[in-house]
């Protein structure tokens, strides 16, 4: 079907085939989208049972909206071909990924979560899997999980009800399972006893299922293994499975219960509900990273024993700033975040990300501090002092545990050397803790990101800036990026720089097209240098973002985030392209996630909160809002002329009752920024919130004026809720598509 077109779709290439269906990628002509079609085979599309569930797969999917679910659009039907509509997954099956790889315990409970939050939304719905299984499990390139296939769901009475309006037949939907007792559906090895006897199903069997699939995830075998069919049974209704323990030393005790729990045989003593287990599995992951955080390490390299994943783990602190200019900090802090990036390199090493070592700058620690509470084995510090073109940088490598240096180095050099210097405090390290580089390794760690040192300089000098993201700022840091890529012409990151900023200056500040021509320009060109580089996967996202094509930029931002965790600004693109696109809940799921990542930039904290204020979660956003109040006023201790942080504290004040510092400190932020578009429309947000809708109004108007016309955005934000209706609110920011409001 390769080339062929089927009603308004375009077929590009086959993306495989099971027994129930054959898959393509094809284009919707119509939405201009790439979507997935999932045809009937022919021999089955004469036979009145197999089509039934064929149809029974997208009324039981389609009846689910969750981030966990593969979204089914449409069931269709072209001449004699019968096919489903669904989204296009980018990724490999679960089944795929355990034929190569194991599992470590993080990723694995961080699936299991969201299956069991899949499933969970699904039995709430009165819908049993019944085909739980690695081959019906999608995990996708960021690490997001899909649940497929629910060509054998059982529809409980509270769909039944409903079923005439999904299209099914009444009496399929009447009797709400296509099999009847004695008959035992589903695949064996993942079978539970009551599926395995023929007996009546109910959400507990989806349960049992997902522990045999936890099972095989943690321990890399079945838990309940035969030659036949028969034997497989057999094991499933009589014996119980060796204790994932013994095979994987590693999975905590808690884990194990969970396991024991789930694969109960008795559905009376099993899991009752797929939340009971869900809850179970986040507070073991909360448990393990709030353990990570506190464990001081057991053991230095050198004694042998000990908690195996602290062994070579470091913590880089920030470089202390010698040079007693202020200015410099811009420097100093880009040496220490490309260090981090130099070790990261190192598969052998666990590097603690930037953000997770930002809270230590500038501050009096001591590694045994770092030891306890991060659960470093090693602390990387150091000092840094320039003085015209002379660098002097002093590191050391200190042992948490012992406190004793294992390794310390003094660097004189000339500013053309940095580069130089990082690569061998990288390599340096790796020898002390006796990790052998691969050529690689060897060959990434010689990789620099440009060879003029003044270009390099001026990126530096740029990024900080480009924080703030203020119309003043951006043009400031826009200036730098160019003057980098004047000197070098082939700087990648510089020129992803420059398609960000630009196209942030299009979004913000009057969608001019020049804007949007000059990041298309300068993302190509970093394209054409690295394709790669997160950062250059981020300025893409921006100009996709900047032009409404906000599901692309959420694929996007996540392939960047599946390669560099911490990439810079890209967990706070993510959750403002998913929130203008109206996936609040998505927000909700990665905000942990995106706060965790993204350390001191307080940024991320915007469309998080806008998006819990949209799903009416109070308690959440409470918590949220408190986090960003003390991010906030730490950060103005340091930087008081930020007026941008000054807005957004302005309205954490007015959610929190505190109205006269509200008001301060949104006339201060005006007074420092008054044309700036995202100051006014903020200051716009904390008026209304505040009942002032008089002045909200006059703010919202002059940041519309001043260049902020995003209506996608300004509908959605809570904070702008009490101004809907109002003639010169709905003027500015219109209704785009009154047929969907959402």
């Amino acid at each position: 079907m390769i080339g062929t077109r089927v009603s308004h779709y375009n077929v590009v290439r086959s993306l495989g085939a099971g027994g129930m269906g054959i898959v393509y990628e094809a284009e919707d002509l119509h939405l201009g989208r790439r979507v997935a079609l999932k045809f009937l085979p022919p021999a089955l599309s004469h036979d009145p049972e197999s089509l039934e569930r064929f149809r029974r797969e997208a009324r039981a999917a389609s009846a689910l909206n969750h981030p966990n679910i593969c979204t089914v659009y449409a069931i269709e039907q072209h001449e004699r071909e019968h096919f489903i509509v669904m989204e296009l997954l980018e990724g490999q099956t679960l089944a795929q990924l355990l034929s190569v790889q194991g599992f470590e315990v993080l990723p694995l409970l961080d699936a299991a979560i969201q299956i069991a939050d899949a499933l969970e939304s699904a039995h709430a719905k009165g819908i049993v899997h019944r085909d739980i299984k690695p081959a019906n499990i999608f995990v996708g390139l960021r690490g997001q999980v899909k649940v497929l296939d629910f060509g054998l769901a059982k529809v409980e009475q509270a769909l039944r009800q409903t079923g005439a309006a999904l299209g099914g037949p009444a009496e399929t939907m009447a009797r709400g399972d296509l099999t009847m007792p004695g008959t035992a559906m589903g695949t064996v090895a993942y079978m539970s006893p009551e599926q395995a006897r023929g007996q009546l199903t109910d959400a507990r069997t989806d349960l049992f299922s997902l522990g045999t699939v936890l099972y095989q995830m943690s321990t890399g075998v079945l838990p309940f293994q035969g030659d036949t069919s028969a034997v497989v049974f057999e094991a499933i209704l009589n014996r119980d499975p060796r204790a994932a323990a013994k095979v994987n030393a590693q999975l905590p005790a808690a884990f194990e219960r969970v396991l024991d729990k789930a694969l109960e045989k008795d559905r009376e003593l099993r899991y009752q509900s797929a939340t009971e287990l869900k809850t179970d599995l986040i507070r073991i992951r909360r448990d393990l990273d709030s353990g990570r955080r506190r464990a001081a390490p057991a053991s230095d390299t050198r004694g042998g024993g000990g908690a195996r994943p602290a062994e070579k783990s470091v913590a880089v602190l920030y470089f202390e700033n010698l040079s007693g200019v202020k200015e410099d900090e811009y420097f100093r802090d880009g040496i220490t975040e490309d260090i981090i990036t130099e070790l990261s390199k190192i598969k052998g090493l666990n590097t603690f990300s930037r953000p997770t070592v930002l809270a230590y700058r500038d501050k009096a620690v001591t590694p045994a501090q770092i030891g306890q509470e991060l659960g470093a084995a090693y602390v990387l510090a150091g000092s840094l002092r320039r003085a015209g073109n002379r660098l002097r940088i002093t590191a050391q490598l200190v042992n948490t545990h012992t406190d004793f240096p294992l390794w310390s180095e003094r660097y004189d050099r000339e500013m053309k050397d940095v580069f130089e210097v990082q690569d061998e405090i990288a390599r340096k390290i790796a020898e002390a803790l006796r990790i052998t580089l691969t050529p690689q390794e060897q060959a990434a760690l010689a990789t620099k990101p440009t060879e003029n040192l003044e270009a390099y300089d001026q990126y530096l000098r740029g990024k900080s800036y480009a924080r703030r993201m203020t119309r003043q700022d951006l043009e400031f840091a826009l200036q730098m990026f160019e003057g980098a890529v004047t000197l070098d012409p082939e700087f990648a990151l510089a020129h992803a720089a420059i398609a960000n900023v630009c196209a942030q200056q299009h979004y913000n500040y009057g969608r001019d097209p020049i804007w949007m021509a000059r990041a298309m320009a300068a993302s190509e060109t970093a394209v054409a240098l690295n394709p790669y580089q997160p950062e250059v996967q981020v300025a893409q996202a921006w100009i996709l973002y900047a032009a409404g094509r906000y599901d692309e930029a959420v694929r996007s931002t996540r392939q960047a985030i599946q390669q560099k965790r911490d990439c810079e600004g890209a967990y706070y693109l993510l959750g403002r392209a998913l929130f203008a696109a109206g996936r609040y809940q998505e927000v909700a799921q990665i905000a942990d996630r995106a706060v965790e990542a993204s350390g001191e930039d307080y940024n991320i904290y915007v469309p998080v909160m806008n998006a819990l204020g949209a799903l009416g979660k109070k308690d959440a956003l409470r918590n949220v809002r408190n986090r960003r109040v003390l991010t906030l006023e730490a950060h103005l201790k340091q930087v008081p002329e930020d007026a941008r942080a000054r807005i957004q504290l302005a309205i954490d004040y007015a959610q929190s009752d505190r109205l006269d510092d509200a008001v301060r400190e949104a006339n201060l932020a005006i007074t420092l920024r008054p044309n700036e578009a995202t100051v006014l429309y903020n200051a716009a947000c904390a008026f209304s919130t505040m009942g002032r809708p008089v002045e909200a109004m006059d703010a919202l108007r002059k940041a519309w004026e001043a260049g902020f016309r995003d209506p996608d955005w300004a509908r959605r934000d809570p904070d702008l809720a009490a101004l809907h209706g109002q003639p010169e609110f709905e003027r500015l920011y219109p209704e785009q598509n009154p047929q969907n409001p959402a």
